[in-house]
Parts: structure tokens; C-alpha cells; sequence
């Protein structure tokens, strides 16, 4: 064993600055790349159990899990359609086809999915089977996709004269073939615009009854008895930081070809430096709101310790050479990554406000780590999280 027992004494469950309510229970999102949506919800929750007055609570991560799917698939074939005219093996086109419609996500893909569908309680819209072992599900997905792409590609490019035609009901066709798949794996989900009955027991163990539709129980943008109350805005305030030393800081940074809903928000982020950073979660905790955050889980961290810290393992000594890479070089050379989405919900300061250690709500079941939380050394977050909302 290589695990240093110092960095296990130091990284602790203590902490001096904690959001009064976490939620419970801890999720699981078993075998699926969901973090992203978990991580959202179980911010969006807090909110909602403080409103209703309830003990435990799961809002439906198959709900907006299903429509991602939909939204990326449509996505998919709308960009296959805008670079129909290049080589189907350029690199832009080759990239598309290599992943048309993931598990993954981030912050700016959950602001469309909220927007447009809203959110639905986990009792009427529980994980299936294929939510929770999306692999099989998802190369099913993949398969269709990519042949769908090969056929608009050569409509589009066929110059008949009803090619505009023939391709805009061959995507419709194709469309309807994947919601089929999703309806079929994952169940039907509830309509967005229809009111559903939702019967739920308060902490009082009185029954309650609320009676609302997928967009008004998010709230929509101008409730302020809804997202307004979910972290204190509503969601389309919130926005991406990240830390990404390769680029200038406080410059906004994003990525062509990378959202979900066609005519949605794309993924961008504010690229800050760590000061600014850490400040920013930590003022978000003392107001009592949770932080979502993404990292590269997989680096300097033992699941079941539950600690995340570069000093964890001692390299050194167990094989006598040196991992030195900087942040910014480990991103260049594709050692690290955006592989997770988990949520912050306290730090402990030194005397002198500096963090020393981070709460981390993730959704690997109670098995893991200390009933579900994690300990982050800030020298982790330095090092391996890139990226908070």
C-alpha cells in the first residue's frame, strides 16, 4: 500500500462552513455516465424539499435522462446536415460520428433540459432497467445514429431538386425511430405541459398532494416560487467557471458543436484563476447553497476512503520516479480530463479564510466513501477540478 496515513488522518469530515440542508437520500447512478444530471438535481432538490417540508426526496434523473437523449440525437443529425459538404473523414465530421449522443453532460446542457421540459418528481418517473445500465441502450443509440448520418449525407448531397424535402422526412423518420428506442428502454415520460398528481408525506407524516406539470414544478423563469428558489435564481443565472490554465483567464471560453438541444444554450464557461475560483464556492456555501462542480474523479482519490488528494499516494517512494506534470500540462497532453460531476456542500477555513478541505456529495451510493460523502484536500481542487457552476 502506497496511501500515505498522514493525508488519511488530515482529510476528515470536519468542516466549519456547511450548507444547513444537504438532502437525502444519497443517489446512485449505478452503471450509467449520469453524474451530470444527478449532481444537478441534488442541487435542485434542497430547494424543493425546503418549500414541500420533506425528510427525503429524488426530483427524476431518467426524466431529463430521456429527453438528453432526444435532444442529442436531433442535435446530431442537425449538425451532420450543417457539414454535409465536407469529407465525411474531416476531423469536425469524424469527431460528430465518433460519439453522437453520450451519457455526458454539463451545467449548460441541464439550463436547456430544465427550460424546456422541467422537472418531475423520481416517483413518477423511476430509473428502468436501461437508466441505470446505459451501455447497451446507448450502442443501440450509437448504431442507428450513425447510419441515419450516412443517409442524410447523401440525400443532402444528391442535388435533386427535391432533396431539401426528402431529407427533412427522412430526419423526421428518424426522429421518430429514436424516440422509440428511448420509450421503449427507458418508459414513457410524463408531458411537460400536463399536470401530474404528486402525493408525498411532509415531515409532519401529513399527506400532501401537489398538482402541477413538469414546467411548473420547475418553476419556468419567472416564478419566483419555483427556480428562483433553487440556489436563489433561477437556473439561466448561474453560470460556468473554470480553471483552465492553458487559456487566459477571465475570458469566456466555448466549444463549437457541444450542447444538446438544437437552439439551446451552448456550453460556456468563464475561465478564472484559483483565487477567484475558490471564492466563489466558498461565498455560494456560506449563503447555503450547494455547488456543482465537475473533476477528474479518477486522479489521487480512493472511493473507498473517500478522500480525493494529490499527497493520498506516494508514487516516489513505491517506484522512485516523479509525477511532475502541471495542471495545464496534464490538460495539453490528455492526462486529465472532465470526467465527473459531483456537489459541494461545505469547507473548512483556516483562521485566515483559507480552505483547507471540501465536503463532496456524490452519486456512488452511501457505500461509498462516508455514507456517500467525500473529503476534496483544496490542494485537489487546485490540481483536479476544473470546472464549478
Amino acid at each position: 500500500m502506497l496511501e500515505k496515513p498522514a493525508a488519511i488522518l488530515k482529510d476528515t469530515q470536519t468542516f466549519n462552513i456547511a450548507i444547513p440542508f444537504e438532502g437525502a437520500p444519497i443517489t446512485n447512478q449505478r452503471s450509467s455516465g449520469r453524474c451530470w444530471i444527478f449532481a444537478a438535481t441534488n442541487v435542485f432538490r434542497v430547494a424543493i424539499m425546503k418549500k414541500y417540508n420533506i425528510e427525503k426526496f429524488e426530483l427524476s434523473q431518467a426524466y431529463l435522462f430521456f429527453w438528453d437523449k432526444v435532444e442529442k440525437s436531433n442535435f446530431f443529425l442537425e449538425s451532420i446536415l450543417e457539414t454535409a459538404d465536407l469529407p465525411v473523414d474531416d476531423r469536425l465530421v469524424a469527431t460528430l460520428m465518433s460519439q453522437p449522443v453520450s451519457d455526458g453532460g454539463q451545467w449548460s446542457m441541464i439550463q436547456n433540459l430544465v427550460e424546456k421540459y422541467g422537472l418531475v418528481p423520481q416517483t413518477l418517473y423511476p430509473d428502468s432497467f436501461n437508466a441505470q445500465n446505459s451501455a447497451v441502450m446507448d450502442r443501440l443509440l450509437t448504431t442507428k445514429l450513425r447510419e441515419d448520418a450516412l443517409r442524410l449525407r447523401a440525400l443532402k448531397n444528391s442535388g435533386s431538386s427535391t432533396a431539401a424535402t426528402s431529407v427533412a422526412a427522412a430526419k423526421e423518420q428518424m426522429m421518430q425511430d429514436i424516440v422509440r428506442i428511448l420509450t421503449l428502454t427507458l418508459g414513457r415520460p410524463p408531458s411537460s405541459y400536463t399536470k401530474f398528481t404528486w402525493e408525498f408525506y411532509d415531515k409532519a407524516h401529513k399527506l400532501k398532494t401537489v398538482k402541477v406539470s413538469p414546467k411548473e414544478f420547475a418553476g419556468g423563469l419567472n416564478d419566483t416560487h419555483g427556480l428562483r428558489a433553487l440556489g436563489g435564481t433561477d437556473v439561466h443565472s448561474l453560470f460556468s467557471l473554470v480553471n483552465d490554465p492553458r487559456n487566459e483567464f477571465n475570458r469566456l471560453l466555448t466549444v463549437d458543436f457541444l450542447t444538446n438541444v438544437s437552439g439551446g444554450e451552448y456550453v460556456t464557461y468563464v475561465n478564472v484563476d484559483k483565487p477567484v475560483w475558490k471564492k466563489g464556492a466558498i461565498e455560494m456555501l456560506k449563503k447555503g447553497w450547494p455547488v456543482f462542480f465537475g473533476s477528474d474523479v479518477g486522479k489521487f482519490s480512493d472511493s473507498k476512503l473517500g478522500i480525493m488528494d494529490p499527497d493520498l499516494v506516494d508514487y516516489e517512494l513505491g517506484f522512485n520516479v516523479k509525477l511532475g506534470m502541471s495542471k495545464a500540462e496534464r490538460l495539453t497532453a490528455g492526462e486529465s480530463a472532465m470526467t465527473h460531476a459531483m456537489v459541494l456542500t461545505a469547507v473548512h477555513l483556516s483562521p485566515s479564510g483559507e480552505p483547507i478541505r471540501w465536503r463532496v456529495e456524490n452519486s456512488w451510493s452511501e457505500n461509498a466513501g462516508t455514507d456517500g460523502y467525500f473529503v476534496m484536500s483544496d490542494k485537489w481542487m487546485d490540481e483536479v477540478s476544473l470546472l464549478q457552476t
